[in-house]
């Protein structure tokens, strides 16, 4: 099993909206390297969901639940997507205040390229990360 980090604003597509939805298609990831990390994505994998520019804080758990295929959304039919089922919420949000202020969090990969969407976690970054939220 992977561990990953998915990023949506809030006003785009919110964890209570992914909730009350339980399972979505994660479209519109266009960055090449964010696209390559949803292409290694497999069923069972985890998820951190993560609210961005609005919150800032991961709020949620998900799982991959189909590998990746053609992005619907895409008309040139170059990008791709996953699908994800929500888990459930974290006990406490964990904030980029927080993460950026452990030190062992420090090569994590929503401190070294914020903007990417889709990021992955390594198993020593996701129990930590696990322990932040209980």
């Amino acid at each position: 099993m992977a561990y990953w980090l998915i990023k949506s604003e809030p006003s785009a597509y919110s964890w209570t909206q992914f909730v009350a939805d339980k399972k979505t298609s994660w479209t519109g990831v266009r960055n090449a390297q964010a696209a390559m990390n949803l292409k290694a994505m497999k069923p069972g994998d985890r998820c951190f969901f993560y609210h961005s520019n609005e919150g800032k804080e991961i709020v949620g758990l998900a799982e991959v639940v189909k590998s990746a295929y053609s992005d619907p959304t895409d008309e040139a039919g170059k990008a791709v997507t996953v699908d994800v089922k929500a888990l459930g919420p974290v006990n406490t949000p964990v904030t980029l205040a927080a993460i950026k202020a452990e030190p062992k969090l420090k090569d994590f990969g929503l401190v070294r390229q914020s903007r990417l969407s889709v990021v992955p976690v390594s198993a020593e970054q996701w129990k930590l990360i696990e322990k932040m939220a209980k």
